[in-house]
Order: structure tokens, then sequence, then C-alpha cells
């Protein structure tokens, strides 16, 4: 089954950007769709980007439209999630997550595999 691996969190600025990366193995990406999540402290992990198998279908969460962008390299094996204009409240731990079944799910439940997470602190 696969496995993910989320990297590229940091302590930035507000205004700043990161790309995150979350790099698949012992399966190929391009067979699940892919989502990024995030949780602040405190708060339940809530649903931030997500992008079909082969990447024709993108979907983002109203808080981080026209700000974040998700793609992915299927030959890489690896997501991205490039956050630009980062705010102070996009601080969180962010996990990209995989699932099997092609369709939208922004519902933590919804997705079979995790990675470990990535800390991003933007401070103003």
């Amino acid at each position: 089954q696969v496995q993910l691996v989320g990297s590229g969190g940091g302590l930035v600025q507000a205004g700043d950007s990161l790309r995150l990366s979350c790099a698949a193995s012992g399966g190929t990406l391009s067979s699940y769709f892919t989502g990024w999540f995030r949780q602040a402290p405190g708060m339940e992990r809530e649903f931030v980007a997500a992008i079909s198998r082969l990447g024709f279908a993108i979907y983002y969460a109203d808080s981080v439209k026209g700000r974040f962008s998700i793609s992915r390299d299927n030959a890489k094996n690896t997501a991205y999630l490039q956050m630009n204009s980062l705010k102070p409240e996009d601080t969180a731990v962010y996990y990209c997550a995989a699932r099997k079944v092609n369709t939208l799910a922004r519902l933590p439940g919804s997705y079979e595999y995790w990675g470990q997470g990535t800390q991003v602190t933007v401070s103003s």
C-alpha cells in the first residue's frame, strides 16, 4: 500500500511563500486522488485542496483560493502544494492524504492514506 511523506514546511513571515511536497512510495500516486489538509492547535483537521488522479480536476477551500495551488507530478510520484501570500491564520500542521476513489472528498475520514504532517508557521 502507498506510503506518503510530507515535507517543505517551515517558519515564514506573512506574505511569504512555501511549497509543500508529498512523496509517495510503495505505490503509484497516480492511482490515488490526493488532498492536502491542515490542523491548527485545538482545531479540527480541515480540507485545503485536492487533485484528481491525472490532475484534470482541482478543488480548493475558500480560505486558500487564489493563494494556494495544488499540483502533481506523477512521473515523480509526488504531489505539491504551492502556498503564496501566506497569512498567520495559515499556521498549522499540513497533511497530505490519498484515497482510491477518484472523486472529491472534503472530510478527512474519506482518505485511506496519510502523510506524517509538516509544520507551517506564519509570523505576522
